[in-house]
């Protein structure tokens, strides 16, 4: 399927928001097709989470325009239900134990899927009668994992609440997401650190450092959008000159140079003055991107 014939989940114009003098998120525009899995991507800080928070209604936007389904999201009661948002620091009634939650859940998720909640519960070992105060940091990013799952939500929202899984729990999530997805579409927006293991999910990433998108791309197109160049300091440096370096190491009289923007006659040229090219991961490819080149210089050279 094409991004022309995609709906749109999420349309955000010229959105800001300030905290007092701070600006969390600075004249953003970006939209969001639906059934998809986006990964929102950034350094701790960036305003990752205030996003989330703005497209969920949970926060008023100093200035722009938000759309979630063609709808504004604050105090929008029906809208909201169409929407989960599990974040890390998933707060519960005190008084609960993970079988409330669970049996709480189709009250809000009209798609609730209490059949796949159960099955969820069985894989990632949640104890269902204990005190929900209890549970070790790990079971309680189960609970919302499960949650944010069964819900099948519209637009589902996960703000890093897997990294208290162990990786074993973790790689459970990945599947049954890639798997509930494939049968049950929906859009998914990933916000997470770990981006090597996500990489495999995301259809398409955006990247905000310091309140402004940095990226917006499909996926596919920015995993193949830059490559290691590796040989003698001397080949290296004259085979990059003139291109935009994203990141530079070197030992002795060898050189490693990660670059943007190569062409299949410079992949031929390359491989024409003995150097290697190597892929770059995605996660090497966000933190090249965050450690000082320019939206403007990227989106050039990309």
């Amino acid at each position: 399927m094409t991004s022309t014939t995609l709906a749109t989940a999420v349309r955000v114009e010229g959105l800001t928001k300030r905290f007092g003098s701070f600006t969390a998120i600075d004249n953003v525009s970006f939209t969001v097709e639906q059934n998809k899995i986006y990964g929102l991507l950034g350094r701790n800080g960036a305003g990752k989470t205030t996003i989330m928070q703005l497209l969920t209604g949970q926060q008023f936007a100093t200035s722009g325009d938000i759309a979630v389904f063609g709808e504004n999201p604050v105090e929008n009661a029906g809208l909201l239900q169409k929407i989960c948002f599990i974040k890390e620091s998933q707060q519960y009634p005190s008084s609960f134990m993970p079988k409330h939650v669970l049996a709480s859940a189709p009250w809000f998720f009209e798609n609730w899927d209490a059949d796949f909640a159960a099955e969820l519960v069985d894989e990632f070992r949640v104890p269902l009668k204990r005190d929900i105060r209890k549970l070790s940091r790990g079971q309680l990013s189960a609970v919302g994992v499960i949650v944010g799952l069964a819900s099948r939500a519209p637009l589902t929202f996960f703000d890093e609440p897997y990294l208290g899984l162990d990786a074993v729990a973790r790689q459970i999530f990945y599947d049954r997401l890639l798997e509930d997805y494939a049968e049950h579409p929906r859009t998914v927006i990933l916000s997470t650190h770990l981006i090597d293991e996500v990489s495999n999910l995301l259809e398409h990433v955006l990247l905000i450092d310091e309140g402004r998108i940095l990226l917006d791309q499909d996926a596919d197109e920015l995993r193949g959008s830059a490559s290691t160049v590796v040989g003698r300091a001397a080949d290296v440096d004259a085979f990059v000159a003139g291109r935009t370096v994203l990141h530079r190491d070197g030992i002795g009289g060898l050189a490693s140079v990660t670059i943007s923007g190569l062409s299949e006659s410079d992949r031929q040229a390359a491989q024409a003055a003995g150097l290697e090219l190597g892929p770059v991961s995605l996660q090497q490819l966000i933190v090249r991107k965050t450690s000082g080149l320019s939206a403007a210089e990227w989106s050039q050279n990309s």
